[in-house]
């Protein structure tokens, strides 16, 4: 990205979560546990769908995508902020900070496109059954993923650029663990007042977009599962829609309120950012595997082969 004429602020000082040392290697032990959980589980589950052939599905082919999204989003956010932990300079360059807020903002955008596919996918599995695999064929579903991921990338490259064009004066001090658009924002001494606009036209078209589709598949899903006289019928239905309501409401929920919240530098922004770039990687391969049958036996199917290799080899 080509950055445009700044001011002498050429890096940013992030505070981070708390200057006490104490509790900062608290969080250091903490966050550290969080992240290697995430890529774990991430990489589990990714692992699980490609090698087994009954999760060959377009349900789990957006699952793997999304734990995909979840190991990007906590990769760019948590490593810097772990340094920053032990660091005593706690300081990142423009450039880099630039970058980052591309990154999250671009993981961000292509999560919920990859949610929103996932509904409708539910929709299309409940409501028309017997049309699904013509529905959602591999062509579709392809279309779905290269569409999320490329309108995502678009809608951070257009604000980032836009972002690039800010001078920073004075302010350099971001009392944050990760560079985010918003906070830039309050520390530019530039008229922010197009990039906001900006901002607020992408959150109304991509996040409000995607979540008005969310709500209309679900409408429909609900509607049908109403309609069917069987109890098991209805419950077998609502399980395999549960989980992706529950990441539905996790994710928007903390990422929509840190975009669109007015940046006040209060420990409220730092929970939200948290709750979407650390907490919700780390829980979402955890809510579909507890809660999903299939996968729990292809997990359970793989780790027993791992232990029968490792088995075989320590005995030659």
């Amino acid at each position: 990205m080509v950055l445009g004429n700044h001011s002498a602020i050429k890096e940013f000082i992030l505070l981070g979560l708390s200057s006490n040392p104490h509790i900062q290697v608290t969080f250091f032990i903490l966050f550290l546990g969080i992240y290697l959980l995430t890529l774990l589980a991430n990489f589990m589950m990714i692992t699980v769908i490609r090698t087994d052939p009954h999760l060959q599905t377009p349900m789990y082919y957006f699952l793997s995508h999304l734990s995909l999204l979840d190991i990007c989003l906590t990769t760019v956010t948590v490593p810097k902020m772990l340094e920053n932990l032990l660091s005593q300079t706690k300081s990142m360059s423009l450039e880099d900070c630039l970058a980052q807020s591309f990154f999250v903002f671009s993981a961000v955008g292509i999560e919920v496109f990859v949610l929103s596919a996932m509904a409708y996918d539910r929709y299309a599995a409940i409501c028309y059954p017997l049309l699904y695999s013509q529905v959602m064929s591999k062509q579709m579903c392809g279309g779905l993923i290269w569409g999320s991921w490329g309108l995502g990338f678009l809608d951070a490259l257009i604000n980032t650029l836009m972002a690039c064009k800010l001078e920073f004066c004075e302010a350099h001090t971001l009392p944050h663990f990760s560079c985010e658009l918003p906070s830039l924002f309050s520390l530019s001494c530039s008229d922010i007042s197009s990039n906001f606009i900006v901002l607020i036209c992408s959150a109304i078209v991509h996040a409000f977009g995607t979540l008005f589709l969310i709500f209309f598949s679900y409408a429909h899903i609900i509607s049908t599962i109403l309609s069917i006289k069987s109890a098991t019928g209805r419950s077998k239905a609502f399980s395999t829609c549960s989980s992706h309501l529950i990441v539905v409401s996790f994710f928007y929920g903390s990422a929509l309120l840190r975009y669109l919240m007015p940046t006040l530098n209060s420990p409220l922004e730092l929970f939200f950012s948290i709750q979407y770039s650390v907490i919700t990687p780390v829980v979402n391969p955890l809510i579909y595997s507890l809660k999903n049958k299939e996968v729990k036996e292809a997990l359970k199917k793989l780790l027993q082969k791992r232990c029968v290799f490792f088995q075989t080899v320590h005995n030659l």
